[in-house]
C-alpha cells in the first residue's frame, strides 16, 4: 500500500508526458502543413518550365546552371520529363507555364483545345537506327520490323516520310515508347529493331554502332519547338517572368555558341543522364537566339495522315 502513491504520481507523470508529446506532435504536423502550404505558394508563383533530357532544352538547362534566370530576376523551376507527352499533360493540366514539344504535338494540343502559343523554334532533330544486331541495310526491309517512336509527334511523322520513302512491302510495326531514355535502352538491349532519337542519345546509339537510316536535317525539317500557355500572360507578372525568360535564353545560347558543347560538359551529363563518351562524341550544334518556327514547317503539320500501325 506504502507504493500506491509512488504509483500514482507515475501515471500521473506519463499521462502528462504523453500528452505533452501529443501537443508537440501536433504542433510539428501544423509546422509542416504551413511549411508545406508555402512552398506550393511559391512554386505557384514561379514560371514552371517542363523538359526532356534532350540537347534542345540545353540553352535552358545553361541558364539555370549559371543562374542567368536569377540575375534577371526569374524563378524559374524545371520540370524535368523523360517524355514530350508528359510535357503536353502538364500543358494540358496547367501545371507548368512552358514547355519543350515539337510543332506535330503542338499543333495537335491546339486543335484539342489548349491555349498555346510558340516561344521559339529550337534545333531539335531526330534520326533513324535500326539494331545493328538485326542486319538491316535498307529502310525496304523493316517490313514486319518494329519501330519505336511517340505517337502523333514529330518521331511519328518522320518515321512517316522515311517509310513512304521505300514503301516496304510488309507493314512496319510502330511501338509507341514515349520515354526517350527507354526507347535508347531498347535499341541497346535489342528490344527493338529500329528507334527515332534525339540528340544526345542518337550519338549514344552512333558511338554504339547502331545503323543509321535518315536524319530529319536531311529533309530539311526544323520541328522542335519551346511553347508557353496563353493564360497566364495575360497577368503583368507572368509577363515580366516571359521577358526574363527570353533574355537568358539568348544569353545561354550565345555562351553555348561561344564556348562550345564541351565547356559544359557536366551540365549535359547532369540533365541528359548520359555519359563523357557520348558528349566528347557530339557534333558541333548551333543554337539560336528566340525565334518563331519556321511556316513551311508549320505547313507540314496541316493534313497529317496518321498512321494506325
Amino acid at each position: 500500500m506504502k507504493q500506491t502513491p509512488i504509483f500514482i504520481l507515475f501515471v500521473f507523470w506519463a499521462a502528462f508526458t504523453f500528452s505533452a508529446c501529443g501537443i508537440s506532435n501536433k504542433e510539428q504536423k501544423e509546422k509542416k502543413r504551413i511549411a508545406a502550404a508555402e512552398l506550393r505558394r511559391i512554386d505557384s508563383l514561379a514560371f514552371k518550365t517542363a523538359v526532356t533530357p534532350t540537347i534542345d532544352c540545353l540553352p535552358v538547362f545553361v541558364a539555370k546552371e549559371t543562374r542567368l534566370f536569377d540575375t534577371l530576376g526569374v524563378d524559374v523551376r524545371l520540370k524535368q520529363m523523360n517524355a514530350q507527352m508528359d510535357c503536353d499533360e502538364a500543358l494540358r493540366k496547367r501545371q507548368v507555364e512552358c514547355a519543350v514539344t515539337d510543332v506535330m504535338r503542338a499543333e495537335r494540343l491546339k486543335r484539342q483545345g489548349v491555349g498555346i502559343s510558340y516561344l521559339t523554334a529550337t534545333n531539335a532533330y531526330w534520326q533513324l537506327f535500326s539494331n545493328k544486331k538485326s542486319r538491316i541495310k535498307e529502310l525496304r526491309q523493316l517490313g514486319d520490323k518494329m519501330i519505336a517512336m511517340a505517337r502523333y509527334s514529330a518521331t511519328d511523322y518522320l518515321a512517316t516520310v522515311a517509310l513512304d520513302s521505300v514503301k516496304p512491302d510488309n507493314p512496319v510495326f510502330r511501338i509507341q515508347i514515349n520515354d526517350v531514355i527507354v526507347r535508347l535502352k531498347m535499341l541497346q538491349n535489342n528490344e527493338m529493331d529500329a528507334v527515332m532519337l534525339p540528340e544526345p542519345q542518337a550519338t549514344t546509339a552512333r558511338i554504339d554502332k547502331h545503323t543509321l537510316h535518315m536524319d530529319s536535317r536531311g529533309r530539311d525539317l526544323r520541328l522542335g519547338a519551346f511553347v508557353v500557355r496563353d493564360e497566364p500572360l495575360s497577368d503583368p507578372r507572368r509577363r515580366q517572368q516571359l521577358e526574363a525568360f527570353k533574355k537568358a535564353y539568348d544569353l545561354a545560347c550565345d555562351s553555348i555558341n561561344r564556348h562550345g558543347l564541351k565547356h559544359y560538359v557536366d551540365v549535359i551529363k547532369k540533365y541528359c543522364h548520359t555519359d563523357d563518351r557520348t558528349v566528347a562524341a557530339l557534333p558541333t550544334i548551333s543554337f539560336s537566339h528566340i525565334s518563331a518556327p519556321r511556316q513551311t514547317d508549320l505547313d507540314k503539320t496541316k493534313n497529317v495522315k496518321w498512321r494506325t500501325h
